[in-house]
């Protein structure tokens, strides 16, 4: 099973990707520990991120994808992947889409958690306070909410004219929005 995850900061994306880490057997993805991990090994890709990153610039569409591309083709994704925090833009989506193509791997389903703003608000600002963050004020948290609805519309968007996209609401317990996310994905799973 190959998914997409999509979701807004504080939807659940982290927590769900890793119960269906366990539940499905296939490794979890996040662009954010991939490019954390190769710069701390110091591979070609992780030196030129740390280069970007050392400047105060954004790692390249192009870098993130060769990171991703080396991590689907070791033997653990063979059966499969929760990708998470990749594609954020329609650029990436596009790029993501020719990758597993050119690796005859394509996904599955991305798997959208639909929260309402003001809950989202409440779980980052949670968290950030748990954390003794100050950066994650409800209004900085609203702007970010903001940022990340443009730019990922038109990836919501983009998946589902291809028919590849399952809302799920990520409202409730763990194990509600869990039990959603496997009654959605529960077709291909006989199926594959």
């Amino acid at each position: 099973m190959r998914l997409v995850l999509l979701g807004a900061p504080g939807s659940g994306k982290g927590t769900q990707a890793t119960r269906l880490k366990e539940h499905l057997q296939v490794p979890h993805i996040s662009t954010g520990d991939l490019l954390r991990a190769e710069v701390a090994a110091g591979s070609k890709l992780g030196l030129e991120a740390k280069e970007v990153m050392a400047r105060g610039e954004l790692v390249s569409d192009a870098i993130l994808l060769g990171m991703l591309e080396d991590r689907f083709s070791r033997d653990d994704t063979r059966n499969g992947f929760i990708l998470d925090g990749y594609p954020r833009n329609l650029a990436q989506a596009d790029a993501l889409d020719a990758l597993l193509g050119r690796l005859k791997a394509p996904f599955d389903f991305a798997v959208q958690l639909e929260c309402p703003t003001e809950m989202l608000v409440e779980r980052i600002a949670g968290r950030a306070k748990a954390e003794g963050r100050a950066d994650d004020s409800p209004d900085a948290v609203r702007k970010r909410l903001e940022v990340y609805t443009a730019s990922t519309a038109p990836v919501i968007d983009y998946y589902r004219q291809h028919g590849q996209l399952t809302v799920v609401d990520g409202v409730g317990s763990l194990d509600e929005v869990f039990t959603r996310i496997l009654e959605a994905i529960a077709p291909v799973k006989e199926v594959g």
